[in-house]
């Protein structure tokens, strides 16, 4: 009895607390976000602004109150959104403001890549340039009437007083800019049909544009920041490839090279950050971006492919190895990204003071660091005395990567992840996992690596488990919950990840997974009167459906799907994938021609439609060490415009590639085939590889 009586003591005081206080512990005020599951949602729950996320429901609030919409899109692991957050969304004044002015609508681009995309072209139009945070003040109706991106305080302050000003005091002025904007949304989305001839002149000419810009000390192209340029150093591979010329290798193989050895790379987990903010490749902005993984592990497998360098080999699995480590779900899927913030500044957690290192280190291990990575007493980042590790000139890679090196990477490694981690976005995205699993899956072609090969499979299965249903993609996969209607890059990358991983273990289930949403993509996003495939469902919320054929950060989602057609094409003969392919480099052409820069996956894919793109088919025993030598070879060479498929003997196949491709009992025999029409089959590697580097050859004079 005693014993039960000294348990209702905190009990009876917390009573008596709340009883004279109102309440035992005062609880911490959350807004609707707190509902949400998205990271970047969930970091503004506790902000004194009435945020809504973007639905229906917020669209409708601002109807009904007749106030216009405050529209702040970011994404976690953005460092300037928490600067943002920090200096003004949490701040009474600014909150004050807007909750009395406007509607605010909070928007995580990597949830919603079409909202996101919409309103940062109207943006960047307006202003002349964009970015995250993005901040869009609109009318009810969803229509701009200002833009930015980042504003201090004290300017936000004065945007917002006077804009919700402006509403109440001012409506025909806001109606007026609102009328403007939306004739530039509305005519935004007319494509050019001025006729272009579609052949390798365009490939010379983005060829002689864009090798002025190349640094010839430094690697990469442009002035800093710089980004890696991975889509355009596939495109110089191709070139390369069909003109034979040495230059284009060169400004690759050097790129490479210099990304590699600089602090964008990490040294010691393996992987590489968002972007170099000098012209060196030095000084990183330290957050990791999924795709930006996936994009540098196929440059660099291609690179591999092309020069045999054992770096390049050496920088895939760095940063595959990463990814299996960091940023796997147990399931399968593949988390976002990695802030670079930690500690509430950025790159903390991977720089080191010289102070720190010698006391953490031997003098013998220290030397080493010293010599190796860079390591000066004054320090390489910024104003903090701390250094950047990155890889001396003098030192090679081979010996940054010798046995005693890699044991004291691994202990650097150890002492690091002892402190505060940046946070982890461990949303699975479809979109994104589609580029990983194609990373994956080449990885596994050309390193002959299982685990590359299974980690891709499981990827692929994990969205065909939570992300795909009644014949639909879904855009987001957290904490159980599948939410959100995809976009066109979710298909496109999807069915081009699907593609690969067929091509790595020949499992018809890909393949025809691939073809279903080929099929369902171009039911959704196709445009049934002029052609190319819109980014959003026709459901969206949105004032209009935009075309992008351009890229961005990502491989452009138009320029993807039209390669995806070309490949498919190859293996189900069904004419119009190819014509739909077609169309698009037709409604792409005439801004190809006048901005080549920012066209390079779509110069990838023509690249593809103008070759003399082939057809393999391998037909033999399951199992057969000549079976393996063969299909080993197709994989090590870099023949991009090729399609690849493996049939055991006698087994039946829904694809029509497959058809009357026989072998003589327990050989294993290659068909090679151009548009349907095959080549003499053989057992010789040799006469394959001879067919198969038959190209259509042209000249860049």
């Amino acid at each position: 009895m005693q014993r039960f009586f000294f348990l209702l003591i905190p009990i009876l005081m917390a009573i008596m607390v709340f009883f004279f206080y109102g309440e035992a512990f005062p609880e911490k005020s959350y807004n609707r976000l707190i509902h949400e599951k998205s990271p970047y949602l969930l970091q503004h729950k506790s902000n004194p602004i009435h945020w809504y996320a973007w639905g229906e429901e917020a669209l409708q609030a601002s109807q009904d109150q007749n106030k216009p919409i405050f529209l702040s899109i970011g994404y976690s692991t953005c460092h300037w959104c928490h600067v943002l957050e920090k200096e003004s969304f949490e701040d009474e004044e600014v909150a004050a403001l807007l909750n009395e002015n406007f509607i605010c609508i909070k928007v995580d681009r990597e949830e919603h890549p079409d909202v996101d995309q919409f309103y940062i072209n109207v943006v960047e139009a307006m202003t002349g340039k964009g970015g995250w945070p993005l901040t869009v003040i609109m009318t009810p109706e969803k229509t701009p009437v200002f833009g930015g991106t980042y504003f201090p305080k004290a300017q936000l302050i004065q945007i917002i007083d006077a804009l919700g000003s402006a509403w109440k005091d001012q409506p025909e002025k806001i109606k007026l800019v609102s009328s403007t904007v939306r004739k530039f949304i509305e005519a935004g989305d007319r494509i050019s049909t001025q006729a272009v001839t579609l052949d390798e002149k365009m490939m010379k000419d983005f060829y002689k544009k864009f090798v002025i810009s190349y640094d010839e000390v430094n690697g990469g192209f442009g002035l800093a920041p710089k980004f890696p340029p991975t889509m355009k150093l596939r495109l110089l591979l191709r070139i390369a490839q069909r003109t034979g010329d040495k230059h284009a290798i060169k400004m690759m193989a050097s790129t490479l090279k210099h990304m590699a050895r600089g602090g964008i790379y990490d040294h010691l987990a393996g992987g590489f950050h968002r972007y170099s903010t000098d012209d060196i490749w030095l000084v990183p902005h330290f957050e990791k971006m999924l795709y930006d993984q996936a994009a540098l592990t196929m440059v660099y497998l291609e690179g591999y492919q092309v020069t045999g360098n054992k770096v390049f080999e050496s920088v895939v699995r760095g940063v595959l190895d990463y990814v299996l480590k960091d940023m796997t779900d147990p399931k399968g899927g593949f988390y976002s990204a990695e802030d670079a913030d930690s500690e509430g500044e950025e790159g903390t957690y991977y720089v080191w003071s010289d102070a720190e290192l010698r006391k953490l280190l031997t003098l013998e291990e220290y030397q080493k660091v010293y010599k190796i990575f860079g390591v000066t007493s004054g320090g390489n980042f910024e104003e903090t005395g701390k250094n950047i590790l990155h890889l001396n000139k003098e030192i090679s890679w081979a010996s940054s990567n010798s046995v005693d090196v890699k044991a004291l990477k691994e202990k650097l490694l150890r002492i690091r992840e002892k402190r505060e981690r940046p946070f982890k976005d461990d949303k699975v995205l479809t979109a994104w996992n589609g580029l990983m699993i194609s990373a994956l899956a080449k990885a596994a072609q050309v390193l002959q690596d299982d685990e590359y090969l299974k980690a891709a499979q499981n990827s692929a299965q994990f969205i065909k488990e939570n992300l795909y249903e009644k014949g639909r993609l879904g855009r987001r996969f957290r904490e159980g919950e599948a939410k959100f209607t995809s976009s066109l890059d979710d298909y496109a990358y999807l069915v081009q990840g699907l593609i690969d991983l067929y091509e790595s273990d020949f499992d018809e289930q890909w393949l025809s997974w691939a073809n279903e949403l080929q099929k369902k993509q171009d039911e959704i996003f196709w445009d049934k009167k002029t052609g190319g495939y819109y980014f959003s469902e026709e459901a969206s919320l949105l004032p209009v459906r935009n075309k992008r054929f351009d890229d961005n950060a990502r491989p452009n989602s138009n320029a993807v799907s039209a390669l995806n057609l070309l490949r498919l094409f190859n293996f189900t003969l069904h004419q119009p994938y190819r014509e739909k392919a077609k169309t698009i480099f037709i409604l792409a052409g005439e801004m190809m021609s006048r901005s080549h820069n920012a066209f390079a996956q779509m110069f990838i894919a023509l690249d593809f439609y103008l070759d003399r793109s082939k057809e393999v088919v391998v037909v033999g025993p399951k199992l057969s060490k000549d079976k393996d030598a063969i299909i080993q070879m197709l994989h090590d060479e870099f023949i991009p415009n090729k399609t690849l498929g493996y049939i055991a003997p006698n087994k039946k196949s829904s694809f029509p590639v497959f058809e009357n491709k026989t072998n003589i009992a327990g050989r294993t025999i290659v068909y090679v085939c151009e548009n349907n029409i095959c080549k003499f089959p053989t057992e010789d590697l040799s006469k394959v590889l001879k067919l198969l580097r038959d190209n259509k050859k042209y000249s860049l004079n």
